[in-house]
């Protein structure tokens, strides 16, 4: 057995297990686990310093979630946009596609509630149907693998579903979805790094949540992603008594891109069912994005998101303070430290703009071909 196997075969299944290692009472564990179950591995564990500390409440089930009855199970309505089992199709030109219900961890608050934990993978006949899909809908340009977690699978159904989906002329990325490099960063091997290299480009985004995931062993498995020519990306879920903290957030952005790994989504935390005493105010999320911009480095403020319910899609949103005003004259904007400045809009009457991007010079322009240089 490989050595991350033997890790993660030491995981934390069983609420007797989780009761000898922090205390808990078994018998609420089991009520949670039946429905919900738990993983958590040696990696997770021995970051949890306190009961119901940030990584605590990630990991550990609560009788709280029986209590979530209400809200759906499937709040971005992703079984309506799967065309063929296991992939959905909601953007335009990408599509996702998942490959596994197991992860390393089960997440207390994971969208995908209803599903992670159940036994299977992706069968050859479920990908095949999945890339005649994708051969014939060539408008798709971008696949990302998902889950469940696609590092859990075997190095050989890794290499199958890679070969498989560069078999299709038209695609041009592939992506993975994974929180495994934060909780079982020993599956980040050479063997693994050497098959990705082998398809790229191919890009990751990771899943953080608090700076204490960031050990040195995680930022090493991270940096042996980034050695092998993988962008990586961090996707952050906004978690009440988690992270839903100013300063616990900039410290994130700071280990993560220490890490080689760029914050790419703040995301407001779903409406799933069982994980809604995880949701904080919109505003909070918003005050944490004001919070970080111009206090620390444009490269470390993520993009934050409303994945809208109904599978309405991902939208941004920023603090509404920034434009003051908007016109035919020009914008008003306030900056980081509450100054206001206006920026003028261009001129119409005889004044020329510049072409737009993409548009086709005109015959007058001097040195027209120039730009063939560049």
């Amino acid at each position: 057995m490989d050595d991350w196997k033997k890790v993660l075969a030491a995981s934390i299944t069983k609420p007797k297990d989780l009761a000898k290692h922090l205390g808990v009472d078994p018998k609420e564990v089991e009520a949670v686990v039946g429905p919900y179950p738990m993983r958590i591995t040696p990696t997770v564990l021995a970051t949890i310093k306190s009961k119901g500390d940030a990584i605590w409440k990630q990991v550990v089930p609560e009788a709280i979630e029986l209590d979530d009855i209400d809200a759906p199970d499937d709040p971005l309505e992703e079984d309506t946009d799967s065309p063929v089992p296991h992939l959905v199709h909601r953007y335009p030109d990408r599509v996702l596609l998942m490959v596994t219900n197991q992860c390393p961890i089960y997440c207390r608050f994971c969208t995908r509630k209803r599903l992670v934990g159940k036994p299977g993978f992706l069968k050859k006949g479920e990908l095949d149907r999945a890339v005649a899909y994708l051969r014939e809908h060539t408008e798709v340009r971008d696949v990302i693998l998902s889950g469940g977690d696609p590092l859990l699978l075997p190095d050989r159904l890794i290499e199958r579903i890679l070969k498989g989906l560069r078999s299709i002329p038209h695609l041009e990325l592939i992506r993975f979805g994974t929180r495994v490099p934060g909780t079982l960063p020993q599956r980040i091997t050479p063997e693994l790094c050497d098959i990705v290299k082998r398809f790229h480009p191919i890009y990751m985004n990771l899943h953080f949540n608090h700076p204490d995931e960031l050990t040195p062993e995680v930022k090493e498995a991270c940096g042996r992603l980034a050695d092998a020519g993988v962008p990586l990306g961090a996707q952050t879920v906004l978690l009440k008594g988690v992270n839903d903290d100013p300063e616990i957030m900039k410290r994130l952005m700071h280990q993560l891109l220490l890490a080689r790994v760029k914050p790419y989504y703040l995301y407001q935390a779903d409406l799933t069912k069982g994980t809604n005493h995880f949701r904080t105010t919109v505003e909070t999320g918003l005050k944490i994005i004001q919070s970080l911009q111009g206090h620390t480095s444009g490269m470390a403020v993520p993009h934050f998101v409303i994945d809208a319910p109904g599978g309405g899609g991902k939208i941004p949103l920023l603090p509404n303070d920034y434009l003051l005003n908007l016109d035919e004259n020009g914008a008003v904007l306030k900056n980081y430290e509450n100054k206001t400045y206006h920026y003028p809009q261009p001129t119409s009457g005889n004044g020329r703009e510049l072409p737009m991007v993409g548009a086709p010079a005109s015959q007058d322009m001097c040195g027209a071909g120039a730009m063939d240089d560049y």
